[in-house]
């Protein structure tokens, strides 16, 4: 049996009812990492060169099930512990890239309202990082005052508030020159001048600007005086701008993730799907070319929406070009470093840690007494590869929750033992889901298993 660590009652249900669910728990999830070592010391590095000031850009690739949205949260965690901003959004028919009736411009809105920090990873944490800034502001000019005169300044002293707002200033004018820079200082200053006077309703009308939430620029000059607003078109402009203020801020940069690419596969019309794809393009080149700073970009699909010549990224060949794999990288030598990362399948021994970890954390949900051995563990992960179609469909996800099925059942009618549920007809003549499928051989591996 894998090692019982002891995991909050709080975190174990979410864990539990997450997996159980077909979905990614956002919390608890270094109780139940297991593999994908490899791909994670990859993206790490993508950190380490955005915090130095550089971007990166890495499409992850996987079926149904396989794991990316688990290696997407996974990277969230890690990012966040690295003082990183991370906003993430799945696209849908109403949230895309690009579009004509605000979808782009929508996928920004998500984005925002998903942004999240270490002390804040739920989302909603814009409003925080204004605040803190200013704040932080205050209290350095605070101590440059105190180094130089050897006491503290009175903060209602003008001259004080005056050397803050030209703290605040100098971060405002040295974002002026990037594209609609101004603007962004603008209403930075107008947010620190907001939060100075105590005027909550002067800067929630600032936020709801920073979130797009301006239908028209007639309304925003109305309430604001601003002559912009945030479009369908100029939305990732101001991601990078974001990602400059972060790091003024006192942030480590801003990693921004996209799940669901195959929402913009399905596009029926070949003009919006092409549209979408350049703007992916222009996302593509500007963190490939340096005219990003501090910021990461992880898309999520399959490999049909990535790879399709037909309707995926693929068919639009200045993305072909950059994107596809070279003559020597193939399935157990993967590059990964090139810019799209293919997930393989778990191993049957990495899922067998797995199904461990999984049966600790119940037992401690539940307040029972394991009762899976290390055998009967093995002999359900067999079982699970011996289905009909496991060789090429089975994935992480139908797996987990198969198991957790299991668990609950044995934990519900303790007279069944595990070995009859497994050798059950029902469980023995399922069909994997081709849907879901990865190419998986372990015959290898059950070799090792010392049932």
């Amino acid at each position: 049996m894998a090692e019982n660590r002891k995991v909050p009652k709080r975190i174990a249900g979410v864990i539990i009812n997450s997996l159980k669910g077909g979905v990614v728990p956002r919390t608890g999830l270094p109780y139940i990492t297991v593999g994908r070592r490899r791909e994670i010391e990859a993206l790490l590095h993508d950190v380490d060169i955005i915090a130095d000031g550089g971007a990166s850009f890495r499409f992850v690739e996987g079926r149904y099930g396989s794991g990316k949205s688990f290696l997407l949260q996974t990277i969230r965690s890690y990012v966040m512990d690295r003082n990183f901003v991370v906003v993430d959004a799945d696209l849908s028919p109403e949230r895309r890239l690009h579009g004509t009736r605000g979808q782009g411009l929508a996928t920004y809105r998500e984005l925002m309202r998903n942004m999240s920090t270490k002390t804040r990873p739920e989302g909603g944490a814009l409003s925080l990082i204004l605040d803190r800034w200013i704040e932080s502001v205050k209290a350095d000019t605070a101590d440059g005052i105190m180094e130089e005169k050897g006491a503290a300044p009175d903060p209602g002293d003008p001259a004080f508030q005056l050397s803050v707002e030209r703290s605040i200033m100098d971060v405002v004018r040295s974002m002026q020159e990037m594209v609609h820079g101004f603007d962004f200082a603008r209403l930075l200053t107008l947010y620190y001048r907001a939060e100075e006077n105590g005027d909550d309703e002067a800067k929630g009308r600032v936020l709801k600007w920073f979130r797009g939430e301006y239908a028209t620029k007639t309304e925003a000059k109305r309430e604001l005086g601003a002559s912009v607003i945030i479009t369908d078109d100029d939305w990732y402009e101001y991601l990078k701008l974001f990602a400059v203020f972060l790091v003024r801020a006192g942030y480590g940069g801003l990693m921004v993730m996209i799940d669901e690419l195959v929402n913009i596969y399905k596009i029926p019309n070949a003009i919006s799907r092409q549209n979408n794809y350049e703007k992916m393009l222009t996302m593509y080149n500007d963190t490939m070319q340096g005219k990003a700073k501090y910021l990461g970009i992880i898309m999520c699909g399959t490999p049909q929406c990535v790879e399709d010549r037909r309707r995926g990224i693929y068919s639009y060949e200045a993305l072909r070009s950059r994107l596809a794999d070279g003559r020597f990288s193939k399935e157990g030598t993967r590059d990964l470093l090139a810019p799209v990362i293919h997930l393989e399948p778990l191993s049957a021994e990495e899922m067998l840690v797995l199904t461990g970890k999984l049966a600790d954390i119940h037992a401690q949900l539940y307040k029972y007494e394991p009762r899976l051995t290390d055998e009967e563990l093995a002999l359900f992960i067999q079982r699970e590869y011996e289905r009909v179609g496991a060789d090429s469909h089975i994935t992480p996800r139908e797996i987990i929750r198969d198991f957790i099925e299991l668990l609950d059942i044995l934990y519900q009618h303790p007279d069944q033992t595990p070995e009859s549920l497994m050798e059950s007809g029902g469980f023995m003549t399922a069909q994997a889901d081709p849907s879901d499928g990865n190419n998986t051989d372990v015959s290898e591996e059950f070799a090792e298993f010392k049932l």
